[in-house]
């Protein structure tokens, strides 16, 4: 039996669940956001923050995103919907596929500093947290252009090859192309296992795991436009998105070896409102005898306030959050760093 030399695109973007149409390119970026979100929520509370502050911060940053993306997308090809023969309606079916990451995440992180500034959060914290899941999320997206057979690369007979069905109306001719869309979505996995990584063994902070999460992805998405065969606006011979996979490339470098400079470390508290919660479950006073267990010295003594001062400023560093800080304190031992 032949096996495929190629993989084969969907016949149709759409999936019907009885009436309802399910747009493979929606799918793909709720599934995207659900992900980011649940990851960076673990994230958040390792850190030391609360559960379900993630989640109401994206509340504000992927609406922000998703309009930022596509406002991208529109003022970089708006020949496609403001020019001779074009319906400027389509600007807004997002569905057909369009979305820009450079103003979605641009976008999206003026929607999670509002977010952060209602809450009392630092943007940076958060950015660290949330990295690796936008990753992800940037790696399931991009299956949604497979959905819509777009955004492919050059011709190729290689056995992955794409097959691309061919559309006159699309713009699209029959053959087999480099699957980009793949390309990216395999070197954001990798991206977000490199962010996961070096955040446990650089203990990064002050948003570096964010920047290494940006400067990593320029150098991929760099060669994979490069590879991409789409109309695009040229500078100087390179894709506006080469140019801008540089100049984002080197702000974020530039970040790293600064902000390594002016923060060194990572940051004690990420929400002070979870460092309240674990101040107040932590305040009443311990039993004078697991107290004297702990110091050997009486209750009343210097020992024991020693003690007492260790577990409530554990309490904001342990990952454990409130309860973790409440059962510390009632059993008056030292709290350890995570």
């Amino acid at each position: 039996m032949d096996l495929l030399a190629y993989i084969p695109s969907p016949s149709s973007g759409v999936i019907y669940l009885g009436p309802v149409p399910l747009r493979g390119y929606a799918f793909c970026i709720i599934i995207g956001v659900f992900v980011a979100v649940w990851l960076g929520g673990r994230r958040w509370v390792a850190r030391g923050g609360r559960v379900g502050t993630v989640a109401d911060i994206a509340v504000w940053a992927v609406p922000f995103g998703l309009v930022g993306g596509r406002l991208y997308h529109v003022i970089t090809d708006y020949e496609l919907y403001f020019t001779d023969g074009r319906d400027w309606v389509d600007a807004f079916k997002i569905w057909q596929g369009g979305l820009g990451i450079w103003g979605a995440i641009a976008l999206g992180a003026l929607g999670a500093w509002i977010g952060c500034r209602r809450r009392g959060i630092p943007l940076p914290a958060y950015a660290d947290a949330i990295a690796p899941g936008i990753a992800f999320a940037q790696a399931i997206g991009r299956w949604g252009n497979w959905f819509n057979q777009e955004l492919y690369g050059k011709e190729t007979t290689l056995p992955w090859a794409l097959k691309i069905d061919g559309d006159a109306d699309a713009g699209r001719v029959a053959g087999t192309y480099h699957p980009t869309f793949l390309y990216e979505s395999l070197w954001c996995i990798g991206v977000a296992l490199l962010v996961i990584w070096a955040d446990r063994r650089f203990k990064l902070g002050h948003g570096r795991a964010f920047a290494l999460y940006v400067a990593s992805y320029t150098v991929g998405r760099f060669w994979i436009e490069y590879l991409r065969v789409d109309d695009a606006h040229h500078v100087l011979g390179l894709r506006l998105n080469n140019w801008t996979s540089v100049v984002v490339f080197l702000a974020a470098v530039a970040y790293l070896v600064i902000s390594a400079k002016k923060s060194p470390g990572r940051e004690e508290v990420v929400e002070p409102a979870a460092v309240e919660d674990g101040a107040d479950v932590s305040a009443g006073p311990a039993p004078a005898t697991a107290t004297e267990a702990s110091d050997g010295a009486p209750a009343g003594s210097g020992g024991a306030d020693e003690t007492g001062g260790a577990a409530e400023t554990g309490g904001a560093a342990e990952t454990g959050g409130a309860a973790e800080a409440g059962a510390v304190a009632a059993e008056a031992e030292p709290s350890k760093k995570p």
